[in-house]
């Protein structure tokens, strides 16, 4: 705590200077030579759990029939922390809940299959609603059915209350065995509240297999706007198929016929998997977007065996046992996948399998030599977590509720390096060969802190300039703790091991949302928070190999059919920053203003060394381009008013005019409290571009802002 304090006396001291910030004009000299490591592109990745998301094109839920149908009330279920999943459609009925009963004898894939009772001329059948259609948009699909010949089946998509509402297909013939009949629609009005329906006439029993619906202009399954846009926002890493989700999935389940893969009980987040979205269609997607795969492996419920067959699925060639089984699904050559995760979270008791830190290193170390064995050349990631990371945790899911079962501990936080909970340490000390990268995650709450005495979250009440740097303070404690490791394990000088964050975010969250938390939350909160991390990433250009934010796949603003029309802020924020910055090397910067500490318990939500550039209160980064011909100057404004800042070029000259993009508030929809997750309706946001005749001297930053300047150098 030692460090803390003089950091607090040196605030004090400092307070009016900084009353003066106005008065005395921010510098930032930027020193072209002093140039670090290019920054990997891999740092702008993007996370995706469980195996099938929402970039996946399909419309209908529980396409193949894992729950039960009937009209009962659905029981309110456990949600396993954030509940995030939210409620899904469902299959209903039509007619009596007695003529539609779930057959296991006759199941055309998982347990059952829905069997239809048929009455004679009245409709028996199944339905669901709440699909958002748009007018004059086409749909393709198919269904998988089996009966008695001579039963009339009709199966329609309704996008209103009246007869004509509707476009319906009668299924010429069906036989015995299940058979799949390809459908295609198109709607002739919009709605939220479209509804696919399956019904039948005759004698006998109708048995549904499977049934799918997708826009006719999906490509290869995904949603055609969303990889449109993935690919602009540039991720360049994309992460799959979790997260919590991949300790208790098997990745054979999503291999093969997709009507023929089983839905399965999933339980990170007691929901349900319909396996729609494997390997091969991850694969596909990469190929879409542009990105780098990285394949995480089962380490909680999984074993070493299986983890190596699936390297082998993945990079075997078609000769080998497993590559023979990729060729016969339609990809004879290998993927080459380089980036597997070993794990996820391990160390967390929330997970999965999860064991003791005195026992998980060996087993990290088994499945590594097993993958290595199939493919020497791949790159792994352990499952690490340094003291911050379990303090944290801790303290989260004992009281915000995000894993409340959580057994209570004696010790108290911020805990110890070189104690159980130390799972970086024990990992470096006993599978330090078997490592390339750390898997570190950080999330933090920006309007919140511990308080060490209470043991508890509490109010920060603090500016914006100090709510935006929690979660870049986070970054420079993992570097904090791996100059402790350095001390403790000297022989790790001789490691090349690097950092892969592979799943960070803020969250906007409160002490007591119960109490009724404030409706809304500065729209540059999150967006000049990320801003901040990725500028914590470039400063440590030569020690963080990659970075995958965990909502990374959902910074997209859609409509509220469901359609992406364009980014939000944050969005906006990773695409700025991965064209100017990605395979770029950064240089340093100097300044007249150092950063001030802010609140919190230090070595468990706050750094013992406030991040950032000496520029207070703004935040700068520059960096040539891998040419030589382009600097970039990222410059963020967290303060509530706008800042002047004087710019000075060591080792460069610029050769003419400039370029700026920036983001502000102007035009960013109010974010809600409970937003972070997934995709937000609403319009896009915006970024103003203008040109400049030359390179400033002086920049205004206005407030709540995101500056780049790009300038042309001799």
């Amino acid at each position: 705590m030692r460090i803390y304090w003089q950091c607090l006396l040196a605030a004090a001291l400092a307070v009016p200077f900084a009353g003066s910030l106005r008065a005395q004009m921010v510098t930032a000299e930027i020193d072209a030579t002093r140039k670090a490591p290019p920054i990997s592109k891999l740092v702008f990745g993007g996370f995706m759990e469980p195996a099938t998301t929402r970039v996946w094109a399909e419309m209908l839920y529980d396409r193949k029939f894992f729950f039960a149908i009937n009209s009962k009330p659905v029981p309110v279920a456990a949600t396993g922390g954030f509940g995030r999943r939210g409620p899904q459609r469902r299959w209903l009925p039509v007619g009596p809940d007695e003529f539609t009963v779930m057959d296991s004898k006759k199941a055309y894939v998982g347990e059952w299959s829905p069997r239809i009772q048929l009455d004679g001329t009245t409709q028996r059948g199944i339905s669901q609603t709440g699909i958002s259609l748009r007018a004059g948009r086409s749909y393709t699909g198919r269904v998988v059915l089996a009966g008695v010949a001579g039963a009339k089946v009709d199966v329609s998509l309704v996008w209103g209350p009246k007869p004509e509402d509707r476009q319906t297909i009668r299924i010429p013939s069906i036989t015995a065995n299940y058979a799949k009949v390809p459908l295609k629609f198109t709607a002739k009005a919009d709605s939220t509240e479209g509804r696919f329906e399956i019904v039948a006439t005759g004698s006998g029993a109708l048995h549904v297999g499977a049934v799918s619906l997708m826009p006719a202009d999906n490509v290869s399954g995904f949603n055609a706007g969303t990889i449109r846009l993935l690919k602009q926002q540039g991720i360049e890493i994309a992460r799959w198929p979790g997260g919590n989700f991949v300790s208790a999935y098997d990745w054979r389940d999503g291999l093969g016929d997709a009507d023929r893969r089983p839905p399965r009980r999933e339980l990170a987040w007691n929901g349900m998997e319909p396996n729609d979205m494997g390997i091969d269609d991850f694969m596909t997607f990469c190929r879409l977007i542009g990105a780098e795969p990285y394949l995480a492996v089962n380490t909680g419920l999984g074993d070493a065996h299986s983890a190596a067959e699936e390297v082998e699925y993945v990079n075997g060639p078609a000769t080998s046992r497993l590559g023979q089984w990729r060729a016969r699904n339609g990809h004879p050559a290998p993927y080459g996948v380089k980036i597997w995760g070993i794990g996820n979270e391990m160390y967390g008791p929330w997970q999965w399998g999860h064991m003791d830190v005195t026992q998980y290193p060996e087993k990290h170390n088994q499945f590594v030599k097993a993958m290595r064995k199939v493919d020497p050349s791949i790159k792994v990631i352990a499952s690490s977590a340094t003291p911050e990371e379990l303090s944290w945790t801790y303290i989260e899911n004992r009281q915000l509720g995000t894993f409340p079962e959580r057994a209570p501990e004696t010790d108290k936080v911020p805990f110890a390096f070189g104690t159980k909970h130390d799972w970086t340490g024990a990992l470096l000390a006993q599978s330090a060969d078997y490592i390339d990268y750390l898997g570190e995650h950080f999330y933090g709450y920006p309007n919140l802190v511990i308080d060490a005495a209470k043991q508890a979250f509490v109010e920060a009440d603090d500016p914006l300039t100090s709510r935006v740097r929690r979660m870049s303070n986070k970054v420079q404690m993992k570097f904090e703790a791996w100059d402790e490791y350095l001390k403790r394990m000297p022989a790790l000088k001789d490691k090349n091991i690097q950092f892969a964050f592979d799943e960070w975010a803020p969250r906007n969250r409160f002490v007591n949302p119960a109490s009724g938390p404030p409706a809304q939350v500065n729209p540059m909160l999150n967006p000049m928070t990320n801003a901040l991390v990725y500028h914590e990433f470039f400063r440590h250009s030569g020690m963080v190999a990659m970075g995958v934010h965990t909502g990374g796949m959902g910074m997209i603003a859609t409509d509220p059919y469901g359609d992406p029309v364009g980014f939000r802020m944050d969005g906006l924020v990773m695409k700025l920053l991965h064209d100017h910055f990605a395979g770029a090397s950064p240089l340093a910067v100097n300044g007249n203003s150092p950063q001030r500490p802010i609140k919190g318990t230090v070595a468990v939500d706050t750094s013992e060394r406030p991040s950032g550039s000496p520029t207070y209160p703004l935040d700068v980064v520059a960096a040539l381009s891998a040419n030589g011909k382009m600097l970039a100057i990222s410059i963020v404004n967290p303060s509530d008013s706008a800042q002047e800042c004087e710019l000075t070029l060591k080792g460069v000259q610029p050769a003419g005019g400039a370029k700026l993009r920036q983001l502000t508030p102007a035009g960013a929809p109010a974010v809600p409290a409970t937003a972070g997750r997934g995709f937000t309706v609403g319009p896009p946001a915006t970024m103003a571009e203008s040109s400049l005749p030359q390179a400033p001297r002086t920049v205004t930053l206005p407030p709540h802002s995101i500056s780049v300047y790009e300038l042309e150098i001799r």
